[in-house]
């Protein structure tokens, strides 16, 4: 396995993968590796423009529309920061192309093989070392949206819809390697030590 591996952090809204992908960037930090992080939707110049078309609450996007802008700001960063940071920095992803899997095929019912062959078209069937899945539960998950100041489009899905696209993460990860459940419910401090522990072993 590289040095350089690529390290992804999925999970639904209020799961708490962007408080791990920040803790993992500060120990990435502190042991002075050479690392880059982005966000999907999002990441390069142009993702970032997209992120605000795709996640602007007054937009009315039909569900093929959302799926190709995401796409599209995949392709810029594939292009833009993952070829130029593969096997020499440390990558990791807030969200990646398992997102797009258990939004769009089980959140939205878009034909999986569809999403496939556009990901591996778009990535040249790029694999991330080690996926981070993010569970929360229905308690925690109302809780945390609450708390957010300033909610996104996809902060105001239903219940049933998040229930639909968090059972499609663990179908994904099911009997695959590089996949690590962690359960959000638990103390932050605990699922951080996971994670760091994780990644030691594949860097």
């Amino acid at each position: 396995m590289s040095n350089y591996p690529i390290i992804v952090f999925e999970g639904i809204e209020g799961s708490g993968k962007t408080t791990l992908v920040n803790h993992v960037s500060k120990y990435l930090k502190k042991i002075k590796r050479d690392f880059v992080k982005f966000r999907e939707p999002g990441g390069s110049k142009n993702s970032e423009k997209i992120r605000k078309i795709i996640l602007d609450n007054k937009s009315d996007l039909n569900s093929i529309a959302d799926l190709f802008l995401y796409f599209a700001s995949r392709s810029e960063n594939y292009q833009k920061i993952i070829k130029k940071n593969y096997n020499k920095k440390i990558i990791l992803i807030d969200r990646f192309t398992d997102s797009t899997i258990a939004y769009q095929h089980y959140g939205m019912g878009i034909n999986k093989n569809l999403i496939m062959n556009i990901n591996n078209f778009i990535i040249n069937k790029l694999k991330p070392n080690m996926t981070f899945i993010n569970l929360v539960n229905k308690k925690n998950l109302k809780k945390r949206l609450k708390k957010r100041l300033k909610k996104n489009r996809y902060d105001n899905f239903t219940f049933d819809f998040y229930k639909k696209v968090q059972s499609g993460f663990i179908k994904i990860s099911k009997k695959k390697r590089g996949y690590v459940i962690i359960d959000s419910n638990k103390e932050l401090n605990e699922n951080k030590k996971l994670i760091i522990k994780k990644i030691k072993k594949i860097i």
